[in-house]
């Protein structure tokens, strides 16, 4: 869930809630149609409805009975709407104390207990490699900061991803995507707006599918 750059951010509101919280509606599966609320810490903002329904429908035939993990959970927008889509259990990675306790929050209101919420610092999460082997991983981390750079090789080297795995990458459309890991092979991609999304296959070689 990146934290888009100030000029891409909604002017505030003057209406006491409305400026300090952000709406997320889940889209498909068993919580379709629920609404969940978030504080607006850093600059969060949910991944649009129609990039998420885009990225469900490649995911459709692998989300069942899979571990998934959420990096930059922000809203949980990519994480929760998994856990609705039948995947067995996500761990949602964010370093916002405040973003932290809301996605618990949700996830007490959802009625489930396949969300984990880990509160920490992205790279010393992947830094201490103690969980590898998710089915699917999410990572959309705040834009120019380089984040990309950093993590993909500790992704890789620390093996987060099962061979056969997923993994689904935003970043600005403006700047190309870094080098991935040689294991990781390029699935599906798009771009909307100012950003460009893509999924990655971990571990086994195909050629890009089309739209």
């Amino acid at each position: 869930m990146a934290r888009r750059p100030p000029t891409h951010r909604k002017p505030a509101s003057s209406q006491g809630k409305q400026a300090s919280t952000g709406e997320l509606r889940i889209i498909g599966g068993d919580w379709r149609s629920r609404k969940l609320h978030f504080p607006d810490a850093g600059g969060v903002r949910p991944s649009p409805a129609r990039t998420r329904e885009t990225l469900f429908n490649w995911l459709s035939f692998h989300l069942a009975g899979s571990r998934c993990l959420d990096l930059f959970a922000g809203s949980g927008a990519l994480g929760l709407e998994a856990l609705s889509r039948g995947a067995a259990a996500t761990t949602l990675v964010d370093h916002t104390p405040a973003l932290a306790k809301a996605l618990r929050d949700n996830l007490r209101l959802l009625g489930t207990d396949k969300g984990h919420v880990v509160c920490q610092d992205v790279a010393q999460f992947l830094a201490r490699g103690e969980e590898p082997g998710y089915d699917v991983l999410f990572m959309d981390p705040p834009f120019r900061q380089g984040w990309l750079e950093r993590l993909m090789p500790l992704l890789d080297s620390r093996q987060w991803i099962k061979p056969g795995g997923w993994v689904y990458v935003e970043h600005e459309r403006e700047l190309s995507l870094p080098p991935v890991p040689a294991s990781w092979h390029l699935h599906r991609q798009k771009s909307a707006g100012q950003v460009s999304y893509c999924l990655f296959r971990a571990g086994e070689q195909e050629e890009p599918a089309a739209d």
